[in-house]
């Protein structure tokens, strides 16, 4: 009966590093898409700028896409050497 010997090493490879860092990046775009808006006046109230579909639909469907490239990145087997 051979043992099996396992040399200590990284939980991901290079390649689950790549796609986690990239799917990061996608999540700060989506939150990047989402600022601004805001006035300088209290009493003046822009809607059209709060409200727009950059905010209310682009950045969120971003950063739920960021999260997904995020769990692939996790999720995904790393290459044996």
């Amino acid at each position: 009966m051979a043992k099996e010997i396992r040399k200590p090493g990284f939980a991901f490879g290079k390649e689950n590093y790549r796609i986690l860092i990239i799917g990061v990046v996608i999540v700060v775009a989506g939150y990047m898409l989402m600022v601004g808006g805001g006035s300088d006046d209290p009493n003046q109230f822009h809607a059209e700028e709060i409200f727009s579909t950059r905010r209310i639909t682009l950045a969120p469907i971003t950063i739920l896409l960021g999260f997904v490239v995020v769990l692939f990145g996790i999720m995904k087997k790393p290459k044996e050497d």
